[in-house]
């Protein structure tokens, strides 16, 4: 009786198959988290990423990033640049965020060299990355130094380089034996101590309203300069002018000094005298110390260095 009547009840029932079971489905309303699962193996992406399943009138998928990026409690990843004011703060930023495949560069421009670690680079025969999270130093220049490239090749009349001498005397420096003899060699004139740029400077002030008598230039490469009244030099004796001296800078603030020669030139135009300096070969001179900083960079941090610039932007 029971087996008759249930024939009977599904026969009076429509026939189900998989487009009604799809019509059911697209009616219901609600919506599932379902994993989207990346099955081509694309390179760079996840095997599955999470995403919203709606279904009923309006059905579809979405990403959940828009539905939870309002309640991040951390960034995705990390990325921005710390910009390090001092070398020291440089290596430790660099220790603390440095990964197994961070890497720094170094801009080799000796007027404004930097150094990059960029702590998110492409793994070494391995996946690519982002390259976003940096950390940049900026040598600094020091005041220092700024003047003497300021001034360098700058005409000046006798008593505006008196002075000038007078106020950068801390920066000069004796020269040891060994630049003595390579300079005087190289240039075929003397090179003068602190304490003889300051004489010449004096016998400039004491000079500075005279007229050039003669200008010659001595079998040892040094210029003398004779004014018309009463022979001139504060001594009373033509003043003899070096062809160089040496500099003992620190071209970056609170950095290392270096030692840089600079040669000392004037011209007689009428009846007076107009000097000048070019300071000799800075960039070696920078460059060399920018890559002494880098090797102190990679025995701090242990990362690989390396002279240019990172191929991915910054930002």
């Amino acid at each position: 009786m029971t087996d008759k009547t249930s024939s009977a009840a599904d026969a009076r029932l429509p026939a189900f198959d998989l487009n009604t079971a799809a019509w059911l489905g697209a009616k219901a309303e609600g919506a599932e988290i379902a994993a989207l699962t990346n099955a081509a193996k694309a390179p760079g992406l996840p095997d599955t990423i999470p995403v919203l399943l709606k279904r009923g009138t309006a059905p579809g998928i979405e990403g959940l990033d828009r539905l939870f990026e309002p309640y991040r409690q951390h960034p995705a990843r990390k990325a921005g640049q710390a910009v390090a004011q001092t070398f020291e703060a440089f290596c430790n930023l660099t220790v603390r965020h440095q990964t197994e495949h961070s890497a720094i560069f170094a801009n080799m421009d000796w007027k404004k060299p930097t150094l990059t670690t960029v702590v998110d680079y492409h793994e070494l025969a391995g996946h690519a990355d982002f390259g976003k999270h940096r950390i940049h130093y900026a040598f600094p220049l020091s005041e220092e130094w700024q003047k003497w490239v300021a001034g360098d090749g700058v005409k000046m009349d006798q008593g505006d380089f008196a002075w000038f001498l007078e106020d950068r005397v801390a920066e000069l420096s004796s020269p040891t034996e060994e630049e003595k003899l390579q300079y005087e060699r190289d240039f075929a004139t003397t090179i003068a101590t602190p304490a003889q740029l300051v004489e010449l400077s004096r016998g400039l002030q004491v000079n500075v309203e005279s007229k050039v008598k003669a200008s010659t230039t001595l079998q040892s490469g040094e210029g003398q300069i004779a004014w018309e009244e009463t022979h001139s030099g504060a001594d009373g004796k033509p003043l003899k002018v070096p062809g160089i001296f040496m500099l003992n800078i620190a071209p970056f603030f609170m950095g290392e000094k270096v030692r840089i020669p600079v040669r000392l030139r004037y011209r007689p135009a009428g009846g007076k005298v107009i000097w000048f300096y070019q300071i000799y070969r800075p960039d070696q001179f920078i460059t060399q110390h920018v890559r002494d900083v880098l090797a102190e960079a990679r025995d701090k941090t242990k990362l690989p260095t390396y002279e240019g610039t990172p191929e991915m932007a910054a930002s």
